[in-house]
């Protein structure tokens, strides 16, 4: 019997040759930070550098003996440029394995093997987030031959060290200098997992913005359809901005943390690829998990409104929220909604932190303040009185995702981020009784507050700030006797928000007992 496998159940192996003959380096790069350093480096440990375009003349100028992948293809680069590297005597010295089999064919078609390839990618997403920039640039951005350098070099990492960052130019020079150029497989590995994470980066941005350029065409080609009187297109035929049919997900991580909710887990800080630190500790201890899940919770409330505002926020709950004509006096009432709960709270607030700010804080034990800025004298304060405590400043180009995910068993969901104005114009009094033009501001602030709160959510406010919270709660009922009891004196005249609509007259019963005068909430219930 001829097995159909002759190789199965027994182990290849291929002889491996390292020859000694000149190495040989390609290097095309956009980002051209420390490339000239390195590159003499190279050349002095007896590398031949081949180069394109812009990185061979600024290498040529420094004074590194460079040659034009063009003069040794015998092929110029055409198009523009778009066509530079894209080449079997470039892609065939990048591939070959350094088995006799390859070295034999590289030898037929009088190519040279290549050693180490350098290479770092057009700006694409640099170039997307520029104001006024065109689809056409956009798409001239889009590499071609850089992606297929860095895979392919990647690929034949065992063959072939790949360099797509910077930032590796000084290991990657001490490696090549310690081992004379046998640079050990670890390293090649994790060079070779770098340039993939790279191109997987790349390519994710790439889809995400035609996701986005369909989106609107489609939208566009609807909207005249509509005018025009004629059939819209099918839903399946149409990308969707918000939920494309393959959402595709870049992130880097940004740190390991000390463990996860509990001990016992592990956890890490991951950031969307190629978007700014959306906070900068200023001072304090390290941030854990909990801390960064309570600053997201901490942040969103202040940003909601346009007055200045402090939210003062436990394990992701409002225990205040208020507003005023300036944060020291909205600090006040902020805390005196629960000022129990505040003890190792997080406050994040909507203008600079003042001396004067943190000094009301006083002895108050805080884990986290949050703010957009901070004076030179309140920093000097809380390094001096507050050292533990981590200080985060904002940063004004981070702006909310229009979609927030959330990992649920075996997937993900998504949902729309929730930034809806409110159209007051468009809210509707229910009984007979009307609410004064001051209970209508109450209102308002109670139902922008209430968001903020996990359902069963009830806030009880005063003016414009909480007095009572009552969250999470299994059932509406008990979730207004949390805030009322909380609240205590201060439920008498004030208003109530509800994040949903009351199923039955008890919780309204109990919001009147309690002393509430006035209700806002989104209605629906069919008693």
């Amino acid at each position: 019997h001829t097995p159909t496998h002759p190789h199965r159940g027994r182990r290849i192996v291929q002889k491996t040759i390292f020859p000694m003959a000149a190495r040989r380096c390609i290097v095309s790069v956009y980002d051209k930070t420390g490339v000239v350093e390195f590159c003499t480096n190279l050349a002095k440990q007896g590398f031949e550098i081949l180069s394109t375009g812009g990185t061979a003349k600024l290498l040529s100028e420094a004074g590194v003996n460079v040659k034009q992948v063009s003069d040794v293809t015998s092929f110029p680069e055409i198009l523009g440029g778009r066509v530079k590297t894209l080449h079997p005597v470039v892609f065939g010295g990048v591939l070959a394995r350094r088995t006799e089999d390859h070295l034999g064919e590289l030898k037929t078609h009088n190519i040279s093997p290549v050693d180490l390839v350098v290479c770092n990618l057009y700006p694409f997403v640099e170039t997307t987030r520029k104001e006024g920039a065109s689809p056409a640039e956009i798409i001239e951005e889009i590499d071609i031959g850089g992606v297929t350098l860095l895979r392919a070099a990647a690929k034949n990492h065992e063959s072939v060290l790949v360099v797509s960052d910077p930032d590796d130019y000084a290991r990657v020079s001490k490696a090549l200098t310690e081992d004379d150029c046998k640079v050990n497989a670890s390293l090649r590995r994790r060079l070779a997992l770098k340039a993939f994470r790279c191109t997987a980066a790349y390519d994710s941005a790439i889809s995400a913005w035609f996701t986005e350029q369909c989106a609107q065409a489609d939208l566009a080609a609807d909207a005249d359809a509509k005018q025009k009187g004629e059939e819209l297109s099918a839903k399946d035929e149409r990308e969707d901005p918000l939920f494309p049919s393959v959402l595709s997900l870049s992130l880097e991580r940004v740190e390991k943390l000390r463990y996860g909710e509990n001990p016992h887990q592990e956890g890490a800080l991951y950031r969307f690829a190629g978007e700014p630190a959306p906070f900068e500790q200023l001072q304090g201890k390290e941030l854990s998990y909990n801390n960064l899940i309570d600053i997201d919770a901490a942040w969103a409330v202040p940003c909601d409104f346009e007055e200045p505002c402090v939210a003062i926020i436990k394990h992701t709950t409002p225990c205040g929220i208020a507003t005023a004509a300036s944060i020291e006096e909205a600090y006040p009432p902020a805390l005196a909604s629960d000022p129990v709960s505040a003890f190792g709270s997080i406050i994040a607030v909507n203008r600079e932190v003042t001396l004067a700010f943190v000094e009301l804080i006083g002895k108050l034990f805080l884990e986290v303040l949050v703010a957009p800025s901070f004076s030179a004298e309140a920093l000097e304060w809380l390094g001096r009185r507050k050292k533990n405590c981590r200080v985060m400043r904002s940063n004004p180009a981070v702006v909310t995702r229009p979609v927030s995910l959330r990992t649920v068993h075996g997937g993900v969901v998504a949902q729309s981020a929730d930034v809806a104005p409110e159209v007051e114009s468009e809210w509707r009094v229910v009984t007979k009784r009307q609410p004064t033009e001051t209970q209508m501001r109450e209102l308002a602030f109670a139902w922008r507050a209430c968001k903020h709160v996990k359902s069963n959510a009830i806030v009880l406010c005063s003016g414009t700030a909480t007095v009572g919270v009552g969250c999470g709660q299994p059932n509406r009922v008990e979730a207004v006797g949390l805030a009322a009891s909380r609240a205590g004196e201060q439920a008498k005249g004030s208003v109530l928000a509800s994040d949903a609509f009351f199923p039955f007259a008890d919780g309204l019963r109990a919001a009147a007992s309690a002393g509430s005068a006035a209700v806002i909430q989104p209605g629906g219930s069919i008693r």
